[in-house]
């Protein structure tokens, strides 16, 4: 059985690169479920094929693209991250570490970022590259930076040099390993954008090939490569034999492949978890969370003899969001939204209705997970000092306060009601589908709704932007429209400051000024839960939620 399933999938292999890439994909649903069949049958079950490691996941909302340039939704992340590489890269705990680039250093006036590259990186084997070795050098990076913020690309990523970089000349290769970035001004979270998978490099040869379709044909240099993909049914990768993080003392990727299913419904999903069909599973909804966790956000006794259970700080803060210059409601007024805050119990919230998943927020906005995270003195909930502030405030409630929310986190609200009624304000719950909620808070039609914030890069910054002026919705993150300038001004200092110790006293100073604001109540900063098999080891998982399959091994 092992030599055919050898033999079939390295078929299947070479038959996806000689078709074109309009039959591809009729050949690929003909030939799935065979593929599947020997693949995840015959090369897993059988005793001669142990050391053939296929680790399975599914993605429950789908992947839409596999073009790094599209990488916006966690489900298109984890799978580009899989396929593909840049400049730089995070490790777990979120330190930034060479990539493609070996090396990198900043001119003086913090405009011009060199990088050094590596000269042993090769794009996965491909016909378009007529069967030799492709390089990855400079000026692959110079076509893949320009296809991101070409217009005719409409990539997601585009907004991420926005009034940065120097269009004249943004990006250069002085030869094949020194490629550089040049700025309109200085901004030192560029280093962390530049580790989104936006950012990571392609093969123009691939791209003119393939155009719209190459997000279904994709042609990278990650640790594992592109072998086939039936949309809506099965995406499947397999080791890439020729990494360039590979030695002889550490080899990577340590499986042979990875095969992603598309199941919609978590039950089911679950389901298949549970009967070792997968081997990992992330997302627990309300409907079942209680049986897979306790109230401490432990394994429940039925559960904990087979699987194991990762809970990782997931960069993430919840809140409910203040329109803070919507006309004629009471949440104008600054000791209302203080007041409201000091009412609301997260204690109860993340013990009660989370099952222990989640810190309770008595900080600032930036969650935990980031040098930029402060943690407050102050408990955030304290009734009677809401109650007095209430009172200071003479702000007279002639009818209930509306908070718009979704169904999914309704619970939530119901608690928030409840808190605020123990001092004295009426909540009203208004449930809207989320595509109304995010139309109506971007518009400002709305004067308190539930909201969160998930970081797209490793910086505070990313946090406080959500505050800055220049932001406001609907043309940027500022949806309470809060405009302080005092703030605006640390902000813009923040931005060229690459001293650490003056970054964290500057990220202090905002987070102070945004608690005495209160533009938002803080719920809790999220964390992320990984259920996976016991035999499955070295699942990393960092607290932007992105999943690294290269050390994990399957026993």
């Amino acid at each position: 059985m092992s030599v055919i399933c050898n033999w079939y999938r390295q078929s299947l292999f070479t038959l996806s690169f000689k078709s074109n890439h309009r039959s591809r994909s009729t050949i690929n649903r003909f030939l799935l479920v065979i593929h599947i069949g020997f693949m995840l049958i015959s090369c897993n079950s059988s005793p001669q094929n142990n050391r053939k490691q296929v680790f399975r996941y599914n993605s429950s909302t789908g992947i839409t693209s596999l073009d790094p340039s599209f990488a916006r939704t966690q489900e298109n992340i984890r799978a580009v991250n899989q396929l593909f590489n840049g400049l730089v890269q995070l490790d777990k705990h979120l330190n930034i570490k060479p990539g493609i680039a070996k090396s990198w250093s900043i001119s003086d006036d913090s405009k011009v970022y060199t990088f050094n590259l590596r000269n042993d990186v090769l794009f996965h084997n491909h016909h378009v590259f007529k069967n030799v070795p492709r390089k990855v050098t400079a000026f692959d990076f110079v076509y893949s930076f320009r296809r991101i913020v070409d217009p005719k690309t409409a990539s997601d990523g585009a907004w991420i040099f926005n009034g940065i970089i120097d269009k004249t000349n943004a990006f250069s290769a002085i030869n094949d390993t020194i490629f550089q970035i040049r700025l309109i001004k200085p901004f030192t979270p560029l280093i962390s954008l530049l580790t989104m998978a936006y950012c990571y490099v392609v093969p123009q040869e691939g791209v003119d090939y393939f155009g719209d379709e190459f997000g279904k044909n994709p042609i990278g240099t990650g640790p594992f490569r592109f072998a086939n993909y039936a949309e809506g049914v099965r995406l499947n990768l397999i080791k890439n034999e020729e990494y360039f993080e590979s030695t002889k003392n550490s080899q990577y990727p340590k499986i042979d492949a990875i095969s992603i299913s598309f199941i919609q419904s978590k039950q089911t999903e679950l389901l298949e978890f549970t009967q070792k069909k997968l081997d990992v599973f992330t997302g627990l909804e309300s409907s079942f969370k209680d049986e897979i966790l306790n109230a401490n956000g432990e394994l429940t006794d039925k559960y904990s003899s087979s699987i194991d259970l990762k809970k990782v700080p997931f960069l993430n803060t919840e809140y409910l969001a203040f329109n803070t210059i919507k006309e004629n409601s009471p949440v104008q007024d600054r000791l209302f939204r203080q007041a409201i805050s000091l009412a609301v119990d997260r204690e109860s919230m993340i013990k009660y209705l989370r099952n222990g998943v989640g810190t309770p927020a008595n900080g600032g906005f930036t969650p935990i997970g980031l040098p930029a995270y402060q943690q407050f003195k102050e408990p955030a909930f304290n009734i009677g000092k809401a109650k007095k502030l209430l009172v200071k405030s003479n702000v007279k409630i002639n009818k209930p306060l509306k908070l718009t929310t979704t169904k999914d986190y309704l619970d939530l609200c119901v608690l928030v009601q409840k808190n605020l009624a123990d001092i004295g304000v009426p909540l009203k719950i208004d449930v809207v589908p989320s595509s109304l909620l995010k139309q109506q808070k971007s518009s400002g039609d709305l004067a308190f709704f539930r909201s969160s914030w998930i970081a797209d890069y490793p910086d505070g910054e990313n946090y406080m932007a959500c505050f800055y002026s220049k932001n406001k919705a609907p043309n940027g993150p500022n949806y309470t429209l809060f405009s302080n300038p005092l703030f605006d001004e640390l902000y813009e200092s923040l931005l060229s400051e690459s001293d650490e110790k003056k970054k964290k006293l500057l990220f202090q100073e905002m987070e102070e000024i945004l608690k005495y604001e209160s533009p938002f109540v803080l719920l809790f900063y999220d964390q992320s839960i990984w259920l996976h098999s016991k035999r499955t080891k070295n699942l990393n998982v960092n607290s932007l939620n992105h999943l690294d399959l290269r050390e994990v091994e399957i026993n």
